[in-house]
């Protein structure tokens, strides 16, 4: 299983961006999936996560501004990022918790590769 990160870039304050992941090879079910972000000379933090069901709860810190949704028919995770701030600069990291295998036996935690934000102006 793979997982592919897109979307990041530089966007102005106040700006929005809208972050992809898509995961890809033998899935046989995605619970949970999430975003985290790790800004320069910080620790990685949650930024937010989503259930199959579409239930998702957010890190205080984007509450209101951002939305996590997810394609399940295509296994895609989406970050919507609106009123964007200079310290939502950060690498994101999309992470995907689910099974594979003979009736889901097997399961597996990943990680993407991150994607750069950058908020400035």
């Amino acid at each position: 299983v793979q997982l592919q990160a897109s979307g990041g870039g530089l966007v102005q304050p106040g700006g929005f961006l809208r972050l992809s992941c898509a995961a890809s090879g033998s899935i046989f079910s995605i619970n949970t999936m999430a975003w985290y972000r790790q800004a320069p000379g910080k620790e990685r933090e949650l930024v937010g996560t989503i259930k199959t069901g579409g239930t998702a709860n957010y890190a205080d810190s984007v509450k209101g501004r951002f939305t996590l949704s997810r394609d399940n028919a295509n296994n895609i995770l989406y970050l919507q990022m609106n009123s964007l701030k200079p310290e939502d600069t950060a690498v994101y990291y999309c992470n995907v918790i689910g099974s594979n295998g003979y009736r889901g036996r097997y399961s597996f935690n990943l990680w993407g590769r991150g994607t750069l934000v950058t908020v400035s102006s």
